[in-house]
């Protein structure tokens, strides 16, 4: 790389041309202030407070550091009088705007600030642009973002609606400088905090390290023929029957291969829903379609990400919109889902076969195998790494953690379900259903935790660390 020389603050420095004139003064211990920088993100120069004086050929201008890159000689002051004035303004600003952020609180004291001159209407989002960016440019999902123009401006889903999209991962909630992301009601961001708190109110049993909070832990095959033993389709059906709720959010083929969440209020729309979809299918929104139809007791059934959201919903804005309704939450083994266009081309690709046509699709002991008749069709899921959803490497729980009981086919002998009791709601519908026992492998389960957690790892460290760089809180 072509070395680049200038000064700043009266010191000589070599750097690699492209490099930014923060990173430089960071790198040799000259404090610049940030709240919208992150060094795994597209810098953008949203707050301003980053702002450095330079000359160039003579002129002298403000620019933003996180964002301007080195130029030979150049001359930097990142401490001169007009820009000690800048930034205080910016903090007296943004001390009017979050008076209650600490963050800012404490940014604003270094600076002399601490009580600003300005009154405004008081807010917690300084428009950074963090949360946005880290869910488009990392995580793939792009959930939400910045909507409208000037003094209108603000982050949100589209329509303000709630997000379909979310994953509730988590990432935009470690990022913001402020409490602005966690007090959002559409999307679901589940922190460290969260699961806890999820646990202590909703769940019941012994906390396990791999499995999360459980109090049973079980083989199960029922009578119906579904997908390893039919635990899911028996367990729906036998709360419709039993009246511990009167709807299901389930997930149908449509078109094809193709699939949609749907709300079933009778057995047979349960058994249209038999068979596992390895795709994400948009089921928030259905959620909400149930409860303004007058539903009050409905089952959820659904990967991580989606009992994620349902639990930060039922903590939030369930409680206040729909006051007295209950959700028993059936969570599904996920290690990761699918593109629809993606799968299908890839299964035409790989298999040589039309992945619409297929009676049954399963993912077992690493193998993804499509049933056509009495044909099964398999190869690696490894030979599918190109058409895995977005977000699905930042997500860490492959057994849902937080579901009332957990369904899935790791560690059970074929042709039956592993079953997670973790709620008491869970046990009550569990001791509702028939069903024959067989021994489950514990052993099995922790091995694809771990390495799911582990795959996850290696992802958000690179976040965390940038934390430390920008000196978040």
């Amino acid at each position: 790389m072509k070395k680049i020389n200038f000064e700043i603050d009266g010191r000589e420095v070599e750097a690699e041309e492209g490099t930014t004139l923060l990173e430089v003064a960071r790198s040799i211990g000259i404090d610049i202030p940030t709240l919208c920088y992150h060094p795994a993100l597209e810098p953008l120069g949203a707050c301003r407070l980053c702002s450095v004086e330079i000359v160039k050929r003579g002129r002298k201008r403000v620019v933003t550091a996180c964002n301007y890159p080195v130029e030979d000689g150049l001359l930097v002051r990142t401490d001169s009088p007009d820009i000690i004035e800048i930034r205080t303004m910016l903090l007296e600003l943004l001390l009017a705007r979050c008076p209650e952020e600490e963050r800012i609180q404490n940014l604003a004291r270094e600076y002399g600030v601490v009580r600003p001159r300005f009154k405004l209407e008081d807010e917690s989002c300084i428009l950074c642009g963090l949360c946005t960016r880290v869910c488009e440019e990392l995580v793939g999902v792009s959930a939400i973002n910045v909507i409208n123009r000037g003094v209108e401006r603000e982050v949100d889903t589209p329509y303000k609606e709630l997000s379909d999209d979310c994953i509730g991962c988590g990432l935009c909630a470690l990022l913001c400088p402020t409490d602005a992301i966690k007090r959002m009601k559409n999307i679901y961001p589940t922190t460290a905090e969260d699961i806890k708190e999820t646990e202590d109110r909703f769940l019941d049993g012994v906390r396990d390290e791999e499995l999360g909070v459980y109090s049973d832990l079980i083989g199960g095959k029922t009578s119906i023929a579904g997908q390893d033993g039919g635990m899911v389709t028996s367990l729906l059906i036998t709360g419709l029957e039993k009246k511990f709720f009167d709807a299901a959010i389930v997930v149908q083929r449509k078109n094809g291969y193709k699939a949609e969440a749907v709300v079933v209020t009778d057995v047979e729309g349960i058994k249209r829903a038999k068979g596992t979809k390895y795709l994400r299918v948009p089921m928030i929104s259905k959620v909400e379609e149930a409860l303004k139809e007058g539903r009050r007791r409905i089952a959820v059934v659904g990967t991580p990400c989606e009992v994620r959201a349902v639990r930060k919903l039922q903590r939030g804005y369930l409680e206040q919109e729909f006051p007295g309704t209950e959700i028993t939450i059936i969570g599904l083994f996920c290690f990761e889902s699918f593109d629809y266009e993606g799968l299908k081309e890839d299964t035409k690709r790989i298999l040589g076969i039309d992945l619409d046509q297929a009676d049954k699709t399963q993912i077992t002991h690493g193998n993804y195998i499509v049933s056509i008749g009495e044909k099964e069709n398999s190869c690696s899921v490894r030979d599918l790494g190109n058409v895995i959803r977005e977000g699905c490497s930042y997500c860490n729980d492959l057994v849902s953690w937080l579901a009332d009981i957990s369904v899935g086919s790791i560690g059970s002998p074929d042709g039956y379900s592993t079953v997670i009791v973790r709620s008491n709601v869970g046990k009550k519908l569990l001791d509702a259903t028939d069903f024959i026992t067989a021994e489950v492998d514990k052993d099995d389960i922790v091995k694809l935790v771990k390495l799911k957690r582990r795959n996850s790892d290696r992802k958000v460290v690179k976040i965390l660390e940038g934390l430390n760089v920008s000196a978040f809180k």
